[in-house]
């Protein structure tokens, strides 16, 4: 059986680097360090056996040292760090941050896109060279878009089929309001390509923080289950971002039960073999 995989999460510290997205206080929960000693309880609870932590930051550095993290951590199945994805160098910072400390753990690049004031930044040829490069480096490229931006990752993911694309946070559809348009309609037209995959993950930051049930996520979770299928879609707690609205258990359980009318096999799909074939990871918890 798949060990069971979180394919989404962060961790930081403010005494090396600060985090400037985390601003005000109704994010002052989470200004603090996090640490993977903090998140273990949490996993074990879960019986979560391997994770893969996330770029928070548009910063070289953050990424080897994900890395260096990774390499001394076995439940740490994988690393999706960022690269400056216009620079015409990008294969050989790819393949210097594979050759360096932990780079076997390299099994993804992401961007934040939905910090982009350019709707179509995703199509600009500068970029999307870039995210050629990922892909030719055996590496999956995670999409974090916006609703009005998927229309510029479907023609991405269209324009480079030998890439897979994640995308996170099911592009962050409107919760919080319960409409469901355009969002779905464009959602399962980025699900007919058959190199994306999609995460279950940050749905309960994008409900009501202090309001959220799983009636108020299903019909998201269960469009991006219908569109991409169990086989394409992977959970993820984007902890520590999720204790904005909910404790890493309540994320873990409001995914079992929108899963829960999937068979046995749709179900460790989704947690864990999903993960496992998309990034590459092997039995042990090493990319391949």
């Amino acid at each position: 059986m798949t060990p069971r995989v979180d394919a989404h999460h962060h961790v930081w510290d403010l005494a090396v680097r600060d985090q400037e997205w985390i601003t005000g206080e109704p994010m002052a929960r989470i200004r603090r360090t996090f640490t993977l000693d903090d998140l273990a309880p949490a996993t074990a609870a879960a019986g979560i056996g391997r994770t893969v932590v996330v770029q928070t930051l548009a910063v070289a550095a953050e990424t080897p040292e994900l890395l260096e993290l990774a390499a001394s951590a076995p439940s740490l199945a994988g690393v999706v760090g960022w690269i400056d994805l216009t620079d015409p160098a990008a294969p050989d910072t790819l393949a210097a941050l594979r050759g360096g400390l932990g780079g076997d753990r390299l099994v993804g690049v992401r961007h934040l896109v939905q910090a982009e004031d350019d709707p179509g930044w995703l199509c600009r040829p500068d970029v999307r060279r870039g995210i050629a490069a990922v892909g030719a480096a055996g590496l999956a490229y995670d999409l974090l878009t916006l609703p009005a931006q998927l229309p510029a990752a479907i023609g991405t993911a269209r324009a480079l089929p030998e890439v897979t694309f994640v995308l996170d946070h099911l592009s962050k559809p409107p919760i919080a309001s319960g409409a469901l348009e355009p969002w779905a309609t464009l959602v399962r037209e980025l699900a007919g390509l058959p190199n994306v995959y999609c995460k279950l993950s940050g749905m309960v930051t994008e409900a009501d923080w202090a309001a959220w049930d799983v009636t108020s996520l299903r019909p998201y979770a269960e469009t991006v289950l219908e569109a991409f299928g169990p086989e394409r879609v992977m959970f993820g707690s984007d902890w520590p971002v999720c204790l904005l609205a909910a404790g890493y258990a309540e994320v873990v359980a409001a995914a079992e039960e929108v899963c829960a009318g999937l068979s046995g096999a749709e179900r460790d799909a989704v947690f864990g073999g999903t993960a496992t074939r998309a990034y590459r990871l092997s039995d042990e918890g090493r990319p391949r």
